[in-house]
């Protein structure tokens, strides 16, 4: 709108004259507002963070501390009143005693050693004993029987004149696929405390070994997984030769799966194979390719609390805190019923609390109207921050509230993202895997050691099983 003294003076000029001013002003005009939009385009990137965006933690080094959605406790820090400690204490047979006898005075020097003893003090002292690779030969009687067959009595596993056992061939693999070493500095450690060279060679195919015996494992625990009431699934980056593949995750209270795959989506999901046949609760952070598959569908809360935030700092609109509000007390309420012994709430809770939710989803949509455009262009019409959310908020409602309308169902996907976070360390340590083929063999391999850990099984115990008679795996799958 132009002002009105020099809409006057315009009127004035020729009617050609005119008509070039206004064209110039009507271009100009068009120039401002999709400057206007990339700036507000920008503005929204540089508002993101981690709390309240999928962006990872790495992202915020300068920028301000993200908010916590935690509430305050009350409790000043450190140890609680009764909380029970966890400091050494004396063992009743310990494994090795020195006495250490008094032959003089500290004091005067006098011999005190033909002095009577008042009494021993006792002190005892945790730690490792002198670590070295101890050699065990095994020798065999060799006897020929009258059927013609030569019989020999050496115990499983030793097939070989000179190998390694199967405790440090679980230690390596234990140091590479759970502690995350490279090569390089497995070698090392390795050579630091047992004193022992040992050749990249070996560290690979000990690895390969370990890939060949879990596959088994591998296909017992997709087939479960398949059948699985609740799953997690998530899917993040992962660099092999430097070039960006994807690590996908199946995670549930007992199990751990992961696969490497080329692409992200459902090309990749229907070759790893368990979500075309998966008939339960897919849990996920509303990856559109996740609602392919029939099954029912759980969204993460956690990003979605995250995209509330970011409406509520970024667009200044009270409802985005009155639904993070709602969400964290259906939390708290469910987590309160649990301990309770419950196992669901009455249809008359759920109906109350689904009409709180949609009555702020009401407030949310006044506040942000949509009409579509008068002149109509390819693809969907551009939509605000605020309206894209609420009507995701409006058409996965059950999908959003499921956590707490079924109680098998948690409230975000957390548990799928710790199994993952792991999984970027190992990037960050080695940068990247050399081969396809050695990100196939973590992959398999860290899916044993965690389904292991997560059913409390000893991660060294369940590598070096590996090496003898492989029973561990076979009773993961079982539980």
């Amino acid at each position: 709108m132009l002002p009105k003294e020099l809409q006057n003076t315009i009127d004035t000029l020729p009617v050609e004259t005119q008509m070039l001013f206004k064209a110039i002003v009507t271009y100009f005009e068009q120039k401002l507002a999709e400057k206007d939009v990339r700036i507000k385009q920008l503005e929204d990137q540089i508002s993101k963070n981690s709390s309240n965006s999928s962006k990872p933690p790495s992202t915020d080094e300068f920028k301000k501390k993200p908010k916590s959605l935690r509430k305050k406790s009350g409790l000043k820090p450190g140890g609680q009143p009764k909380h029970e400690g966890s400091n050494l204490k004396m063992v009743d047979e310990p494994d090795k005693t020195i006495l250490h006898p008094v032959n003089e005075c500290t004091c005067c020097g006098k011999n005190l050693m033909h002095q009577l003893i008042n009494k021993i003090e006792r002190r005892q002292v945790y730690d490792i004993p002198p670590i070295k690779i101890e050699v065990t030969e095994h020798q065999s009687e060799i006897k020929t029987c009258s059927c013609g067959h030569t019989n020999k009595a050496f115990p499983i596993g030793v097939n070989h004149y000179v190998q390694y056992g199967p405790n440090i061939k679980g230690t390596l693999v234990y140091l590479q696929d759970y502690q995350l070493l490279p090569y390089d500095r497995t070698k090392e450690l390795v050579k630091d405390l047992f004193g022992h060279s040992i050749s990249t060679g070996t560290l690979y195919n000990i690895g390969k070994y370990a890939y060949e015996k879990l596959e088994p494992f591998e296909e017992q625990l997709k087939k479960l997984l398949t059948y699985c009431l609740v799953v997690g699934f998530d899917e993040t980056g992962f660099r092999v030769m430097a070039n960006r593949i994807w690590l996908h995750s199946y995670s549930t209270a007992k199990h751990a799966y992961y696969q490497i795959h080329p692409r992200r989506g459902q090309v990749a999901m229907n070759a790893i194979g368990i979500l075309p046949n998966f008939k339960g609760i897919a849990v996920h952070d509303f990856w559109k390719s996740y609602y392919t598959y029939q099954c029912d569908h759980a969204l993460c809360n956690a990003h979605l609390l995250r995209d509330l935030i970011f409406i509520k700092e970024r667009f200044e609109q009270d409802w985005a805190q009155d639904l993070i509000d709602l969400l964290l007390k259906m939390k708290t309420a469910k987590q309160k019923a649990i301990a309770q012994g419950k196992s669901a709430f009455s249809l008359a809770t759920i109906r109350k609390y689904k009409a709180l939710y949609q009555a702020i989803l009401k407030k949310g949509f006044t506040l942000n109207p949509f009409k579509p455009p008068p002149v109509k262009k390819r693809g969907r019409p551009k939509k605000s921050a605020p309206r894209n959310l609420l009507e995701r908020l409006s058409n996965f409602a059950d999908d959003i509230l499921r956590f707490f309308t079924n109680f098998s169902v948690p409230f975000d996907n957390n548990f799928s993202e710790r199994d993952l976070r792991m999984m970027k360390v190992k990037q960050k340590i080695s940068g990247s895997f050399r081969s396809f083929t050695g990100a196939k063999y973590f992959a398999r391999i860290r899916s044993y050691i965690m389904t292991a850990r997560k059913q409390n099984v000893n991660a060294f115990d369940a590598l070096a099983n590996l090496f003898t008679d492989n029973t561990i795996a076979n009773s993961l799958i079982r539980n």
